[in-house]
Order: C-alpha cells, then structure tokens, then sequence
C-alpha cells in the first residue's frame, strides 16, 4: 500500500472516529451535555495514582501471610484488591469525563439512596460473631460479599450539603435560624452511623460535615456555640459510655488510657503496631520483611497498615507517604478555587475533608494517639467496595478540576488580552 493510500485511509479512519465522538459529546441528560471536554488536573491525577500504587504494593506486602493462613492463598487478597482497583481506576476516568451537573442534579436521589442504607443497615446487617452489636456491614444482593453504607453515606453527604447549601444561599443569608437546619443534616447522618456501633466513622463523618458548613462561609458564631456543646456532649458521652457502647469498644477505650504494654487483649494490636514502628526506625526493615505482620498484628492489611509500612519502609518513607496524602489534601483546596459554582467547590471540599480526615485518624490510631476505634487508610486499607467508592470520588474532582481550569484559562486569556490592549 502507498503512502498516499495509507494517508487517506488514516484521514477516513480519524474522521469516523471523530463523529462518533462527537455524537457521544452531544448526548444530553436532564438538558445538560452528559460529558464534558477539557484537560483533568494532571498534579491530582499523579497524586492519586501514586498513592493507589503505593497502597496496593503495601497492601500485597502486608496481607500475603495472613492470606496464605486464613485462605490458603498468600495473593488472595492482593488479586481482589488489585482487580477492584482496576474496575476503579476505568470507573474514575469515566466518572471525571461526565458533567458535574448531571450529578448534580441527581443530588437529590443521591441522598436518599445514601440516607436509606444507613437506616436499612440497622436491621438488615451481617452479625460479626466475636463483635455482638455491630451493624455495619450490608451484604451484597446476590453475592457473598459485604459493603459498608457508611461509606456510601459519606458521598451521599458531601454531594447533599453541597447542593443543599448552594441552593439555601439565599435563605441562609436572610434567616438567622437557617444553619440549624443544615447542622441538624450533619448530626442525623453522624447519629445514624454512630448507631452502626461504627465510632471512628462518626467522628469523620461528623467532622467532615461541620468543615464543609465552616468551609461554605457560614456565620462563624455558629461553630462557636457548637464547639461549646461539642464539649459538653464528650463529657456527657464519656459519663455514660460504659452504658451506650458496645463492651469491645468501652475495653479499647479503657486501654488506651491505662497503656498497658504487657495486656493481651484490649492493647494488643496497638501494641503490637507501636513495636512495628519502632522496629522499622528510619530506614525501615525492607520492603516485605516485616516481622509483626506474622501473625502479631491481628489483620495486618486493614487498619493498621500503616504499622508495616513504618516497619518495612522506615520513618523517612513514611511521612513521605504523609506528604502524599497532604498534597492530594492540599491540590483538591487549589481546584476547589478554581470552581465555576459553590456546589462544585464544596463537592470537592468535602471529598478533600474526607481523605484528610480520615487519613490523619487513621495515623493517630496506628501510632496510639486516640482510642482504636477502626478506622481505615484510604488507599491502602483491604476493602474493595470502600476502594471503588474512594475512587469514584476521585472521579468527581478529576471532572470538577476540567471545567474549573477551561474556566482559569478563559480568565486568563482573558487578562492576556487586556494586558495586550492596555499596551
């Protein structure tokens, strides 16, 4: 074939692609193109993958033991992992492609679903044998497999108080009782998750709504009187715990304030995540030569996983890691500001919130600085369902990031031409 024939058939070939794209662009849902065009944050992009490949070499590191003695398998949970994060990784980069204000016009329906789970949660969960009381984990219709609704309530949350505060501006503006119906939100999602016996959830989720209220210019003197009654409510909750908590979770409280290094039982696994750390000193043990993953630290591969990334990798390499989260934290602030709307700023506050916060009750827990309360390491944690969603949601801000920098870029060509005009 010639080069000219190989030239027209290239040209043939393109220009067929380009109308079918071009169809794609044009579909619309509820009078919005359903895709957007324009580049993604390509910084956030990085982060993510950078953290997400970290994880899964982690997660591989820490779980190949306790896979080889719970299933017989040392990559059992590394292969279900990794495959979820692939689904997850195609699931974000369609997820940034579609306009942000279809979702946002499902904010509603969102909310409810998110809402509905964590009421259904509490009378149709899976019983834990060793852990009586805890109502956290829904099956999967049709399958073996076991999700948490909380994790769901979170999106549910954050996409519901973003649109909700951007459509109640007005009315937040003109009446001086109007943020209560907004704090009332946050505390009946907390409340619910908190009657999952899920405490560490509850802390976030609560935190998480209270900066998103903080973060969406709310009269500060609000969160004056909350943090009044935020006091008030830890010491009433500290005087009556032994009678509203579950006796495993009163025990892991117990112990963290008696810190006692020769206990088998309540201290146990943080015990063994502080030797963890100070055996991997500053330069750590080596990538897979962790010894406190053999059996010590009970589950190695959830929670506590960032004790073997401090033994295997060292103290430099571990806060390296911490940076990694700080950055995601910190770029999803600068795509925040490049936002066209309020709903869209905050959607990706409150994911940012989230992975912060999260990340750092996470630390603190590993390192014996709060109560183990059960919480995991975005990223690195086991937990396929709570991957996807975390992914899905990187989704969000990736498609956010592409019409707030068309919209920098405007302004900025914008600026270009005044500058040129002006000369």
């Amino acid at each position: 074939m010639s080069t000219v024939e190989l030239t027209e058939n290239a040209r043939k070939k393109q220009k067929h692609n380009s109308g079918i794209f071009r169809k794609l662009e044009n579909i619309t849902i509820f009078r919005e193109k359903l895709f957007v065009s324009g580049g993604f944050d390509i910084i956030y992009f990085i982060l993510v993958i950078a953290l997400l490949t970290t994880g899964l070499i982690m997660m591989a590191s820490a779980s190949y033991v306790w896979g080889t003695f719970r299933n017989n398998d040392a990559y059992h949970y590394i292969k279900s992992q990794g495959l979820v994060a692939i689904v997850g990784v195609a699931a974000m980069l369609v997820i940034s492609k579609i306009n942000p204000q279809i979702i946002k016009k499902m904010a509603v329906l969102i909310s409810i679903i998110g809402l509905l789970l964590l009421v259904l949660v509490l009378f149709y969960y899976k019983e834990i044998p060793d852990k009586p009381g805890i109502k956290r984990w829904m099956e999967i219709p049709f399958t073996s497999k076991t999700f948490q609704p909380s994790d769901v309530g979170k999106v549910a949350m954050i996409i519901g108080l973003a649109w909700g505060l951007e459509k109640g501006k007005k009315f937040l503006d003109t009446n001086i009782l109007a943020p209560i119906l907004y704090f009332g939100v946050v505390a009946i999602v907390s409340l619910l998750v908190f009657a999952e016996s899920h405490l560490s959830a509850f802390v976030m989720i609560f935190a998480m709504g209270i900066g998103m209220l903080f973060l969406s210019g709310m009269d500060r003197r609000w969160f004056i009187l909350c943090g009044i009654l935020g006091v008030i409510a830890i010491i009433i909750f500290f005087s009556i715990r032994h009678e509203i908590l579950n006796e495993y979770q009163n025990a892991r409280i117990d112990s963290f304030f008696v810190k006692d290094y020769d206990d088998t039982d309540g201290r146990w696994q943080t015990n063994q995540s502080l030797y963890a750390l100070g055996s991997g000193g500053l330069f750590g043990l080596g990538l897979g030569n962790s010894i406190q993953k053999y059996m010590y630290i009970p589950e190695p591969h959830n929670d506590f996983i960032f004790a073997i990334v401090g033994e295997e990798l060292g103290f430099f390499r571990a806060v390296l890691i911490i940076i990694l989260f700080l950055a995601l934290v910190a770029r999803g602030f600068i795509i925040a500001e490049r936002t066209k709307s309020m709903y869209e700023r905050l959607v990706v506050l409150g994911i940012s919130l989230q992975v912060g916060i999260q990340s750092v009750l996470n630390i603190l827990v590993v390192t014996d600085m709060i109560p183990n309360t059960g919480i995991s390491l975005p990223f690195f944690s086991f937990g396929g369902t709570a991957l996807l969603i975390l992914l899905a949601e990187m989704g969000l801000v990736l498609g956010i990031s592409r019409t707030g920098s068309r919209k920098a870029k405007i302004r900025d060509d914008k600026m270009k031409e005044d500058k040129k005009d002006a000369e």
